[in-house]
């Protein structure tokens, strides 16, 4: 199963005005997606350079499965932005 996870973060300046504490949260939220990535529950993850929306795509076993790792980034948790989670359906990969 995939899910998709999106987060949008509370203002639109925030890749230049993060404060210490969200750089920490940033830096959290980026060991937590690595280690996920590594398990191999994220195909793929990556943000919008302007700083507009972050995605991850997990690949899991169950919408529990989903729920309970999009709970548990430090993202999340620490409310750094406007976080959704939905069932997703890869319909066109490329392959190169």
């Amino acid at each position: 199963m995939e899910f998709i996870s999106l987060l949008r973060p509370k203002r639109q300046d925030f890749l230049a005005t993060m404060t210490p504490e969200e750089k920490a949260t940033m830096g959290r939220h980026m060991n937590y997606v690595r280690n996920l990535f590594a398990d191999g529950k994220i195909l793929l993850g990556g943000a919008a350079t302007d700083g507009a929306v972050g995605k991850l795509i997990y690949r899991v076993n169950s919408e529990e499965e989903a729920m309970h790792l999009f709970d548990n980034d430090p993202a999340v948790l620490e409310d750094i932005g406007y976080p959704e989670l939905h069932p997703f359906h890869i319909g066109i990969l490329s392959t190169s």
